[in-house]
């Protein structure tokens, strides 16, 4: 019986895996959500509630009808204005977009951290990167073999 050997000569590289910039846009956006979702739930950096706010804001602010806790809503503006502004194929940046918006959040960032991943958002981004990876993997195979998309 005769035998066949089988030689490749190019191995797989992991190293030129890139996301496209919609599907990075897609996973940023679900950062930013998660975000969103933690703040008006009025939770912390690490998913645990957040720092009371000071008397008399708190006071001014259920006057308002708005709430005691801090959820970084009073106007809303600021909220509304964090969002995904830059896209690449490996990075996505949330920020704000008005000078004034940008101060508040700074302000806000000295008295208790909120633009960060809590464990909570960590796992949201990385349940949406899985399912774009597992909607990508299909397509990947077929691009390699080809001879597409390749650098």
């Amino acid at each position: 019986m005769a035998t066949v050997r089988v030689y490749q000569k190019k191995q797989l590289r992991l190293d030129l895996l890139n996301f496209r910039q919609n599907q990075m846009f897609k996973v940023g956006n679900v950062g930013v959500a998660a975000v969103k979702n933690r703040l008006s739930a009025a939770q912390g950096p690490a998913d645990s509630p957040a720092k009371p706010l000071t008397k008399r804001y708190a006071i001014r602010k259920t006057k308002l009808g708005r709430g005691n806790r801090r959820t970084l809503s009073l106007t809303g503006d600021m909220l509304r204005n964090f969002m995904v502004r830059t896209v690449s194929e490996n990075k996505a940046k949330a920020s704000l977009s008005t000078r004034k918006d940008r101060i508040k959040a700074w302000i806000n960032q000295k008295i208790e951290p909120w633009v960060v991943l809590s464990p909570k958002n960590r796992s949201a981004v990385t349940e949406a990167t899985r399912r774009i990876l597992i909607e990508m993997k299909p397509r990947m195979v077929i691009e390699r073999m080809l001879g597409g998309k390749q650098r």
